[in-house]
């Protein structure tokens, strides 16, 4: 009887023991804290959709107006004309009438050559064609005086055809005389080297008083159109319709050229021309457009960024291509309802353009969609709409399991 006694106080003890465990388990999960608004703050993101707390978000209205739709491409500034200016006659360059750089217009007077040798050879031709000219009357005169002795009888038929072939031999004469001095005038005028086209002028290649020569391959100096200017550009094989439909129908297609980084509008033009064949390497096709150019920001051989207009959606319903969001079914915004809670709307893409989507169908215009602040919200939650300029800022999730926030 000793002996069990002490094994059986060991085992009430177990017992007394176990169920005190049991106790602190149960009376510890029946007094934890419930996560109420009062103590982690109002409507907890996880205490159910009605209760959550309000999600600060952006939002941006959905907009009614035209978009215009356009291809891009990488083009170069190309001139209309570029001329090198050459002397057409040998000689002495006697004067420079330009300036490096110079803006000139056609025929304006650019260098001139020394005239003098021109002017003697036009002398002595005009002289040649004065005692041609001479020779020619007194030939006819003696013809005629040869006609009245034939009626008489007086000279022989071959008296007179002699007389009438020395008139034409000397009239052959004058003619050549005449083209000899209109050449002798010609080269004459060419002392004079004049702008053939208008445009704006390079570096100077010869200076006053060196000996030049005909059709020199350097030349005097080059000219380049620039008002107006052109831009050759491609685009891939797969957009020539989008190009070539508009201009058959007699619209005319509006072109941009920007700067390297896209973001200075240099000029605006239209499209000119489409080149009758694909490049069968590249699968492109070269445009060209050509723009006025008055203040010429564009520059020959300078690289721009091309944004041809072939499209204009008339009323779309346009929203920031950001607010967008891709899911299993399908695309989708969060709309802002009148009970400031986010609401899921399914809608139908049409282009983009940029930064920019056109909405074909699921939004009106003047609904706000969220466009920051989607990452956690979901359909009505509530939200509170945040003005430009204010940081969007998320409140705080759920405390992890086990711990209780701090107050």
């Amino acid at each position: 009887m000793s002996d069990k006694h002490p094994s059986s106080r060991r085992r009430w003890v177990l017992y007394v023991v176990i169920a005190l465990v049991i106790a602190a388990g149960v009376w510890h999960f029946s007094s934890r804290e419930k996560p109420t608004g009062n103590r982690w703050g109002p409507n907890p993101a996880w205490a159910g959709t009605s209760n959550s707390p309000a999600m600060p978000v952006r939002v941006v209205k959905a907009e009614r107006r035209n978009l215009g739709i356009h291809l891009k491409a990488i083009g170069t500034v190309t001139p209309f004309n570029t001329v090198t200016v050459r002397s057409r006659v040998d000689g002495q360059l006697l004067k420079v009438a330009f300036d490096e750089g110079q803006q000139v217009e056609a025929g304006q007077l650019l260098a001139e050559i020394d005239p003098e040798p021109y002017r003697i050879a036009l002398a002595q031709v005009e002289g040649r064609q004065q005692q041609n000219i001479a020779q020619l009357e007194t030939a006819r005169a003696d013809l005629e005086r040869f006609r009245q002795l034939y009626e008489k009888s007086l000279v022989t038929s071959q008296q007179m055809e002699a007389q009438q072939a020395l008139v034409r031999q000397r009239e052959g004469a004058l003619a050549a005389d005449k083209a000899a001095a209109d050449d002798a005038r010609l080269e004459l005028t060419y002392t004079r080297i004049e702008a053939p086209i208008s445009g704006r002028l390079g570096l100077r290649r010869v200076d006053a008083g060196n000996l030049v020569r005909a059709n020199d391959t350097n030349g005097l100096v080059v000219i380049t159109q620039t008002k107006p200017i052109s831009v050759m550009f491609t685009v891939p094989e797969v957009d020539l319709a989008k190009v070539l439909e508009p201009m058959r129908a007699g619209e005319k297609l509006v072109a941009e050229a920007w700067d390297r980084s896209e973001q200075n509008l240099l000029a605006t033009g239209v499209l000119t021309t489409v080149d009758n064949q694909i490049d069968l390497a590249t699968g492109t096709v070269r445009l060209k457009a050509e723009f006025a150019n008055a203040d010429e920001r564009l520059f020959p051989n300078q690289f721009v960024n091309v944004r041809l207009r072939v499209r204009t959606l008339a009323d779309a319903v346009v929203i920031p291509a950001a607010a967008v969001q891709f899911g299993s079914r399908g695309t989708y915004v969060f709309v802002v309802n009148d009970k400031n809670q986010s609401t899921v709307r399914e809608i139908t893409l049409g282009p983009a353009e940029g930064q920019e989507q056109v909405v074909l169908s699921g939004l009106t215009p003047g609904e706000p969609v969220v466009l920051e602040g989607i990452d956690r919200l979901r359909e009505g939650r509530n939200v509170v709409i945040v003005e430009d300029g204010v940081a969007v800022t998320p409140p705080p999730g759920p405390p992890p399991a086990g711990k209780k926030r701090k107050e």
